[in-house]
Formats: C-alpha cells, sequence, structure tokens
C-alpha cells in the first residue's frame, strides 16, 4: 500500500514523527500540498491521509488507486465525501482528540475579558501599581462568571466539556442543538432565545449549508448589549463585517476567535486590529498533548482499516 501524506506541516513542526504511517505501508510525506499538485502527488495512492488539502471530485476521479482517505482533524469540508462514497473510497475522521483543549480555550477567551489578567498586569509592568494610592488598584471593570448566562450554540462533544465547565463557575447555560438533548439538567432553547438571554455566545457546531453565516447582522443584534461572543468552531460561521460592527458599535464587549473565514488571516481581513476582538490563529487544537493524540487516532483508523474494520467513517 503507498501511502502519501500531503500536508504535514499543518500536523507537526518536527515534535511529533510522522514515520510511525511508515509501518503500515510505502509512505511519501510532503509537508505541504498546493491545490494544483494534489492531483499529481496522490496519482499513484492507495492511502491518502491529510488534513486541510482540497480533495474534490476531480482529483479523487484522477487516483485511480485510492482507497481510503485518512484525515488529521474531525471537521472533513474539505474533502468531497459524496463523491468518495460513491467511488467505494472509506473516508474516516479523528472525533473527539481535541475536546478538552477546545474547551480550555474558550474559557481562556472568557476569563480574558472577565478578569483582564493581561491588560492588569501591563498596568502593573507600566508602574501603575506602584504609583497607587490605595493597595488594591482596579482601574478597569472586572466581573464574577458566577450568575452570568452562557449560550452554547452545537451540543456535541466539545459543547458538553464547555457545559461542564461552564456549571462549575455556578453559570447558568442554555443550550441550542438541532436534535433533542437526552440530559434533562440541561435548558435547550431556540436561537432566538439563546441570543437574546445569553451574557456570552459560543460556538460549537459543526460547519454547513445550514450553518454557515449563522451568526450574521440579525443574529448579533438580538445579542444582550454588552454580550461577549466566542468561536472556535468554523470561521465562515461567523459574517465577520457583521462582527466588526457589532463591535465597534458597542454593542457587544467583545469577541474571542480562533478561527476565521480565510486562514491563514487575510491582510485584508476586516476584523484585523479592532478593538475588543482577541484572535488567536485556529491553535485550540495545537497542544502537544492534542497533537499526538490526533495522530494516535488516525493511526489506529488506518491500522484497522488495513484490518477489515472501518471505524471513524464520516458516512
Amino acid at each position: 500500500m503507498k501511502i502519501v501524506i500531503t500536508d504535514a506541516k499543518t500536523v507537526t513542526n518536527g515534535d511529533i514523527d510522522l514515520n510511525i504511517f511508515s509501518s503500515l505501508g510505502d509512505l511519501e510525506i510532503f509537508e505541504l500540498t498546493d491545490e494544483k499538485e494534489v492531483d499529481e502527488r496522490i496519482k499513484e495512492a492507495d492511502i491518502l491521509l491529510c488534513n486541510k488539502t482540497p480533495i474534490s471530485a476531480k482529483t479523487i476521479e484522477k487516483a485511480k488507486n485510492l482507497k481510503y482517505i485518512g484525515l488529521f482533524a474531525t471537521g472533513f469540508n474539505n474533502i468531497d465525501v459524496d463523491f468518495a462514497k460513491k467511488k467505494g473510497i472509506a473516508v474516516c475522521n479523528a472525533p473527539d482528540y481535541s475536546t478538552d483543549a477546545v474547551a480550555q480555550l474558550t474559557f481562556s477567551y472568557i476569563l480574558s475579558f472577565y478578569s483582564k489578567v493581561s491588560e492588569y498586569n501591563s498596568l502593573v509592568a507600566n508602574k501603575e501599581w506602584i504609583n497607587s494610592e490605595t493597595f488594591s488598584y482596579f482601574p478597569l471593570p472586572i466581573s464574577e462568571l458566577a450568575g452570568k448566562t452562557l449560550g452554547i450554540l452545537g451540543f456535541g462533544a466539545i459543547g458538553k466539556r464547555v457545559y461542564a465547565l461552564a456549571r462549575a463557575f455556578n453559570m447558568n447555560v442554555l443550550v441550542c442543538n438541532r436534535s433533542e438533548i437526552a440530559q434533562k439538567s440541561v435548558k435547550q432553547v431556540d436561537f432566538d432565545t439563546l441570543l437574546k438571554s445569553s451574557d456570552i455566545v459560543s460556538l460549537h457546531c459543526p460547519l454547513n449549508e445550514q450553518s454557515k453565516g449563522i451568526m450574521n447582522k440579525q443574529s448579533f443584534a438580538k445579542m444582550k448589549k454588552g454580550a461577549l461572543f466566542i468561536n472556535t468552531a468554523r470561521g465562515p460561521l461567523v459574517d465577520e463585517n457583521a462582527l466588526k460592527e457589532a463591535l465597534e458599535s458597542g454593542h457587544l464587549l467583545g469577541a474571542g476567535l480562533d478561527v476565521l473565514t480565510k486562514e491563514p488571516m487575510d491582510k485584508n481581513c476586516s476584523l484585523f486590529g479592532v478593538k475588543n476582538c482577541l484572535i488567536t490563529p485556529h491553535i485550540a487544537w495545537a497542544g502537544l498533548e492534542t497533537r499526538k493524540r490526533l495522530v494516535e487516532i488516525v493511526y489506529n483508523n488506518l491500522k484497522e482499516f488495513l484490518s477489515g474494520n472501518i471505524i471513524n467513517s464520516v458516512y
């Protein structure tokens, strides 16, 4: 079996060895693969392993030997899954590998806005505490999370973990989810109620035709004045121009974003430099432990496939 990894650099910067896959076949590793190079690089592959490399129906059609596509990701919107299924090609993802990491970053944003640790550290560094007349110096407003309402859009593994963390902070939690939630202690509401009633709205839903652009001008207008918006899911869920308007008008307290519509960030991104918009470069999943877990799942998925057992199929 010929195994091709098309975008190794998106998974490791040298701290994880992807040569473990050589135990399963004849391995060829490419650091990154441009869209124009994909067809040539995988034309003889039996096994394709990738993270964000776009794999279209045209590319799949040209890869005559292709039997399996393994994703170093949970999302699979870069793969033409319907065509792969039609051709009898297995497509397997890596579910739940980043649950703790994404939930952790979600609360990093929330705590950043509510506790202002970084801003207060800057004040101390600028000698403002040294020159304070009182023992406690608090010119910037800070707030407790206890009693605040967190609205979670999407109640998969990550949404559930964020829910658990919120309850540990004694927060009230509202959840909007496509299907009915079996857990009776969870207060499930519709989308409009979530927006209107939450002090913080956090996205944890998949990107699809129904959810694309779900956070638009109308959605942000329905949110509480002074609310906080968090997105660690997918960039295209959000109309970035509408978010910019909601932030600059003062309607929203702030936003914490780990994902954008275009990644890497476009030089003309409307959110660049916007006050109270905290942006990180898609790092929620990038902790060493998280990526090691990811590679282990992808390895086991492929090992099972080669043994005749398909696990973590996306269809």
